[in-house]
């Protein structure tokens, strides 16, 4: 891609520009000389006008057939597919994650559409048995309109995750994706208008100040947002009686190692948990909690796999790590690193920005292993969302609970161990949404309810294709039908 590619609002039928004819840009984050984006600067009046569109089209929305429902949804994902590469390639240069990344995301997000197009058929209710009227029943109705507000780390992906159960609901929708990544929300919007999708069902509305609009205006029945905690308390407080909210928000994720484990395994569980998409998931570990006895030899090893990461554009075939999503993110991991330093910790590697000239247009940051951390310092219980984690030597497994649960967090967890009851405890024990054993924190089961617990959302609501996944969707009335 060497010509920036312009993205427009997508409003009821119209493709449009900003009221005010503001936009911004999107720069390469492997290379920040080059603009691969532009989009418009939503006004509160775009805004407005696009819950406009989406109230307008819910009567007719409600009302089309399951079948047809189910039809578009399909529809969308086989384009998904056929747009898939040139997708990937769009993907690694707006978000700059590697290519082989971008790919699994652009063929994953096809296959979430096709599970709730199923959805659309399994919306049912249930008769109750009564002994003063005939009839007694239960029905699920659509909410109306939905807000849906996305990050940039998967782009596709967790779009897909709301918008698709949201039509398949019968909802109409209003999506705001992230400011980073305004060509991916404008490629998965178009796939399913080009699909047939009718005008107001699905509009988009670009820029930093939409979110908020979006988030004040009553007639936007549920909001579903994916992102930071002080944007999602924002939003919860926001939202008030009568609406609905999913939030699925930060961790800080625990891998705990204990004597008996793998090393070789539980050094790669580590690294695969903490370096994934350069440390850049909600998922990604953040405290690496390891039984003394075997602490040395197993930074050691994270340590020499930490080496391994090849930092490059995400199109270079070498890369295995591409870059930070912008210049903030590369000054958050040196802040993060500095103050670690003056608690006391020490670097084990990395830690500062890469001095290669090839990154130097870049916003690159090695993987970074933080030695002697503690429970008490801000690494160990703040988001960093980077590719810095912190060591800390525990006593055993009821320790190290201990100490996982003490933070504010409750997203993912994993457990690296060859005892069976160990596993047992820690699984029932865990204040987290998801429980791994000798697995990576990072990553999620296709059809399971994806989320956290205390404050890494809501926790009401899940995502993913769980049973519960339709209920955040859709309103559940009862009626009693007499003589």
């Amino acid at each position: 891609m060497t010509t920036p590619v312009r993205v427009q609002n997508r409003i009821g039928d119209q493709q449009l520009p900003a009221s005010t004819g503001a936009e911004f840009e999107r720069r390469d984050p492997a290379d920040t000389r080059r603009v691969v984006s532009v989009a418009p600067e939503s006004s509160a009046d775009d805004v407005r006008a696009a819950v406009d569109a989406a109230t307008e089209a819910a009567a007719s929305w409600r009302h089309t057939t399951p079948s047809r429902r189910a039809e578009l949804l399909t529809g969308a994902a086989r384009l998904l597919t056929e747009r898939g590469a040139a997708i990937a390639a769009e993907m690694v240069a707006e978000e700059g994650k590697p290519l082989a990344d971008a790919k699994v995301e652009a063929g994953r997000t096809p296959r979430n559409l096709e599970l709730y197009a199923g959805e659309s058929y399994r919306l049912t209710g249930a008769t109750f048995p009564s002994d003063d009227t005939p009839l007694v029943y239960s029905v699920c109705d659509p909410v109306g309109v939905v807000g849906v507000i996305t990050p940039w780390n998967f782009p596709l992906n967790m779009a897909s995750r709301k918008i698709g159960p949201a039509l398949a609901a019968g909802n109409t929708v209003v999506f705001k994706p992230s400011p980073m990544t305004p060509l991916m929300g404008e490629r998965l919007a178009a796939a399913f208008i080009d699909a047939g999708l009718p005008p107001g069902v699905l509009n988009v509305v670009h820029g930093f100040s939409a979110g908020a609009t979006l988030v004040a205006d009553e007639r936007v029945g549920a909001v579903s947002f994916t992102g930071s905690n002080a944007t999602g308390a924002k939003i919860h407080a926001a939202m008030g009686l009568g609406r609905r909210v999913q939030l699925e928000l930060g961790g800080k994720n625990p891998v705990i190692v204990l004597a008996d484990a793998d090393l070789a395994a539980a050094a790669s569980i580590v690294a695969r948990s903490s370096f994934s998409l350069s440390g850049q998931a909600c998922t990604g570990a953040g405290r690496i909690l390891v039984d003394s006895s075997v602490h040395d030899e197993l930074l050691e090893r994270v340590v020499a796999l930490a080496g391994d990461y090849v930092l490059g554009a995400g199109d270079q075939a070498t890369t295995t790590m591409g870059p930070l999503v912008d210049e903030h993110a590369v000054a958050a991991m040196e802040a993060a690193v500095a103050q670690a330093v003056a608690d006391g910790a020490s670097v084990a590697c990395g830690g500062i920005r890469p001095d290669d000239e090839a990154l130097a247009h870049g916003c690159f940051f090695p993987p970074t292993v933080i030695a002697d951390a503690r429970p008490d310092m801000a690494l160990s219980r703040d988001e960093v969302f980077g590719p810095v984690i912190g060591f800390e030597r525990i006593e055993g497994l009821d320790e190290a609970i201990a100490s996982a649960n003490s933070v504010k967090y409750g997203l993912s967890a994993a457990l690296c161990t060859r005892d069976l009851h160990a596993a047992q405890q820690f699984a029932a024990e865990m204040q987290a949404g998801m429980v791994r054993i000798n697995r990576a924190t990072v990553g999620a089961a296709f059809n399971a309810p994806f989320g956290g617990i205390k404050q890494s959302g809501t926790g009401t609501h899940k995502e993913q294709l769980g049973p519960t996944v339709m209920e955040f969707y859709t309103v559940m009335r009862t009626i009693w039908m007499g003589n």
